[in-house]
C-alpha cells in the first residue's frame, strides 16, 4: 500500500474527528509564554496547561498535527530516520475516555485505515515498581492482547526485553520506569509532590521481520540482544500513547481524580511504515527536492557517496523553511543561530556533491509547494524564506572556500583552539563545522581549548546563548548538571578500567546525553564498556557527597586531581570531589549528591579519529 504522507495526516485528523475530537491548528515552531525552551519538540508540548488541569476552550477531546524541531538531533542527521523538523500527530482526552478507548483508536487507525500488518506491529507497556507500589500497566497488556485476538494472534508477553531479547509468540513487552513511564520530572522517585504522570504505550512497526538486512549484528550500539527499544533501527517507535492517571503524594501515589489520554505518532515515521521503506528521505515530501538536487549536482540520491550529503541537504533546509516562516531568521542569538547553522551546514555538505552556486531557495520552493496547502503560512512568506535563505547562504559562501582552504593549513595532528576560534571569527566556521570536518580527515579540535578562547575574548553573550544550544551549561538545566557530574565519574572510571592513558579530549553536553572524547588507541570491548557502566552507576548508587575546594593549579596537580590542565587557566582553580571516588579540576556546576542522577548508560562508543575515542552515554 502507498499514501502519500499529506494522505495520512488528512487520514488521522479525519479519524479522530469521526471519535469526537475537535482538531486545532499546529502551534508555532516558537513555544508562547515558555522561557524554557527555544522551540516546539513535540506536540505536547503546547498541550501541557491542559494536561495538568486547565480546561480547553475546545473541550475534552483534541487533536492535531503539530509543527516540531528538536535542534539535538542535528548531529544525528545522515542515517535514514532522524530528522530535526517533523510532524507529530496527536490526540487527547482531557478526562474523558481512558485506556481502552484510546487503544481501540489507535488500533483500528494503524490496522483498518493505513492497513498495517499486525504481524509486523509490536507494543510495550509500563512494567511497574514494586517499591513504589505502582501496579504494572495490566490493563493495557489485556487490551493489546484482544487487539491482537481480533485478527487471530495469540499475543504473549516478554517481561524482560532488555535482558533476553524477544522470544517467538511475543507482541507485548514490559518496560521499568525510563522506558514506559512520563511525568515533566522524568521517573516517579523525581517528581516533586503535587505532579501528574502515569504509564505509557509505546508502539513499533518491524521493518525487517526475517532479520534479512542482519543489522542488529551490524550495529554499533551496545546492546546485548534485540528488542524493539533496542535502537539497532530495525525496529522503529510509530507512537505513544500516555496515559495519566497518578499523582505523587506525600504517602506515595493516589490515583488522579481526572485521567488524561496524551498520544503522539511521528506522522514521516507513519508514513515510512505505510510504504514499508525505513528510509524516511524516500517519502513523496522529499521527491521533488531529490530531484532539484540530482539536477544541480548531477548526482542521484541512490549514489553511496552521496545519501549522507543528500539527507543533511533536504533535511536541514526543509527545516529553515518552516522556521524562517513561523520568524526565525538567520542569525547568531537563540533560536536565530539554529537556521544559520542549518543553512551553513547544507551549504557546507552540498559542496560534496558539487553544488558550488546558490541553491537552498531552489530546495525550499520544493518544500512551499508541497506544504503550503496544509500550513498556508509557507505561501505567504515564500518571498521572505528565500530571501533569507540567499542572503544567509550569499554571506556564508563568501567565506567557505577560503574558511576550507585555511582549515587544510591548519589540519595537522590536531586542531588547536586558538585555530578553531579563528575559524569561527574569520570564516564564520560553527565549531560544529570545524569538527566535522576534522572528523573527516581523522583528527580531534581541542573543543575545551576553544570555548576558552571565547572566554578569553570575552565574548559572553554569545557564550551565554551558546550554552542553550551547543551543550555546553550556560542554560544550567538540571539534567546538564547532573550530566557535567557524570563526565567526571565516567573519566575516572575509564582511568579505572583502561588506565591513565584515557585522559579526556573534549566533552559536549545537551539535557538529553553527554558525549565524551578520550585518547585511546583502539575499540572498547563490550566487557570494557559493561565495566565503566557499572563503575559509574555504583558511585551514584552510593550517594556520593560532591565538594569543591580551590588550590593551586601545582596543589590540584599533587592530589592526583585529573582534568585538561593548559596554560591558559589561572593559578587559582576548584577542584570537585565526588565523594572518595574522583578528583578532578573543573569549573562546575555539579550535583551535590550523585543520587539524583539516575541510571547511567553508554550508548554508543566510536572512533573519533586516530588515537581518540567518543562515548556518547544517557541517564535515564
Amino acid at each position: 500500500m502507498t499514501l502519500s504522507t499529506s494522505h495520512i495526516r488528512t487520514l488521522f485528523l479525519d479519524h479522530m474527528r469521526q471519535h469526537g475530537h475537535t482538531i486545532i491548528k499546529s502551534s508555532s515552531l516558537v513555544p508562547e509564554n515558555d522561557p524554557t525552551t527555544l522551540f516546539t519538540g513535540s506536540g505536547m508540548q503546547p498541550m501541557v496547561p491542559y494536561l495538568l488541569g486547565q480546561s480547553h476552550p475546545l473541550g475534552k477531546r483534541i487533536a492535531d498535527s503539530q509543527k516540531c524541531f528538536r535542534s539535538q538531533d542535528i548531529e544525528e542527521i545522515g542515517d535514514n530516520r532522524h530528522t530535526t523538523f517533523f510532524e507529530m500527530l496527536g490526540n487527547w482526552s482531557l478526562g474523558d475516555f481512558f485506556k481502552e478507548t484510546q487503544i481501540d483508536i489507535m488500533w483500528d487507525f494503524l490496522v483498518t485505515i493505513l492497513k498495517l500488518d499486525p504481524e509486523r506491529l509490536y507494543f510495550s507497556v509500563y512494567r511497574g515498581n514494586e517499591q513504589l507500589g505502582i501496579e504494572r500497566d495490566n490493563e493495557s497488556i489485556k487490551k493489546w492482547q484482544e487487539k491482537f485476538a481480533s485478527v487471530g494472534i495469540d499475543a504473549q508477553v516478554g517481561t524482560a526485553p532488555e535482558a533476553e531479547g524477544m522470544r517467538e509468540g511475543e507482541k507485548i513487552f514490559t518496560y521499568p520506569d525510563k522506558k514506559n513511564w512520563w511525568s515533566r520530572s522524568g521517573v516517579p522517585e523525581n517528581m516533586p509532590i503535587g505532579e501528574p504522570g502515569g504509564p505509557d504505550t509505546e508502539m513499533f512497526f518491524d521493518f525487517d521481520p526475517t532479520n534479512a538486512k542482519k543489522v542488529h549484528e551490524t550495529s554499533q550500539w551496545s546492546h546485548e540482544v534485540c528488542h524493539v527499544n533496542c535502537d539497532c533501527g530495525r525496529f522503529v517507535e510509530i507512537g505513544n500513547n500516555v496515559f495519566m492517571q497518578y499523582i505523587k503524594t506525600d504517602a506515595g501515589f493516589d490515583l488522579l481524580p481526572q485521567k488524561n489520554v496524551d498520544f503522539g505518532g511521528g506522522l514521516e515515521r507513519m508514513a515510512a511504515a505505510v510504504n514499508d521503506d525505513s528510509d524516511v528521505f524516500n517519502l513523496d515530501v522529499f521527491t521533488p527536492a531529490k530531484g532539484t538536487i540530482e539536477a544541480l549536482s548531477g548526482i542521484s540520491y541512490i549514489d553511496e557517496k552521496a545519501v549522507y550529503a543528500y539527507r543533511v541537504v533536504l533535511d536541514h533546509i526543509r527545516a529553515a523553511t518552516f522556521l524562517i516562516a513561523d520568524g526565525v531568521v538567520p542569525g547568531n542569538k537563540d533560536q536565530m543561530y539554529f537556521v544559520r547553522r542549518l543553512i551553513r551546514r547544507a551549504v557546507r555538505f552540498a559542496r560534496d556533491i558539487n553544488i558550488r552556486n546558490n541553491f537552498t531557495s531552489k530546495i525550499a520552493k520544493t518544500f512551499v509547494d508541497y506544504y503550503k496547502t496544509d500550513y498556508p503560512e509557507l505561501a505567504e512568506r515564500e518571498a521572505v524564506i528565500t530571501s533569507e535563505l540567499d542572503k544567509e547562504e550569499s554571506k556564508f559562501r563568501k567565506t567557505l572556500e577560503n574558511g576550507i582552504k585555511q582549515f587544510d593549513k591548519i589540519a595537522g595532528e590536531n586542531i588547536s583552539g586558538k585555530d578553531a576560534f579563528d575559524l569561527l571569527q574569520s570564516f564564520g566556521f560553527p565549531i560544529e563545522l570545524t569538527e566535522e570536518l576534522a572528523k573527516e580527515k581523522g583528527i580531534a579540535v581541542d573543543r575545551e581549548a576553544f570555548e576558552k578562547e571565547k572566554q578569553i575574548h570575552a565574548e559572553a553573550s554569545r557564550t551565554a546563548s551558546a550554552g542553550k544550544f551547543k551543550g555546553g551549561l550556560g542554560g544550567g538545566s538540571e539534567m546538564e548538571v547532573k550530566y557535567h557530574t557524570a563526565t567526571h565519574l565516567l573519566h575516572k572510571a575509564l582511568h579505572m578500567v583502561l588506565g591513565d592513558g584515557a585522559t579526556q579530549k573534549g566533552s559536549n553536553i545537551t539535557p538529553e546525553r553527554l558525549r565524551f572524547d578520550f585518547a585511546f588507541n583502539r575499540k572498547m570491548t563490550p566487557e570494557e564498556i559493561k565495566q565503566v557502566e557499572t563503575l559509574v552507576n555504583e558511585a551514584i548508587k552510593k550517594d556520593l557527597i560532591v565538594t569543591r575546594k580551590e588550590m593551586s593549579l601545582d596543589e590540584a596537580k599533587a592530589i592526583g586531581a585529573i582534568g585538561l590542565f593548559d596554560d591558559k587557566y589561572s593559578d587559582k582553580v576548584s577542584v570537585y570531589f565526588v565523594g572518595d571516588f574522583s578528583t578532578e579540576f573543573c569549573g562546575g556546576p555539579h550535583v551535590e549528591h550523585t543520587g539524583t542522577m539516575g541510571t547511567f548508560r553508554i550508548a554508543k562508543e566510536e572512533a573519533v579519529s586516530q588515537g581518540v575515542r567518543r562515548i556518547k552515554a544517557v541517564l535515564e
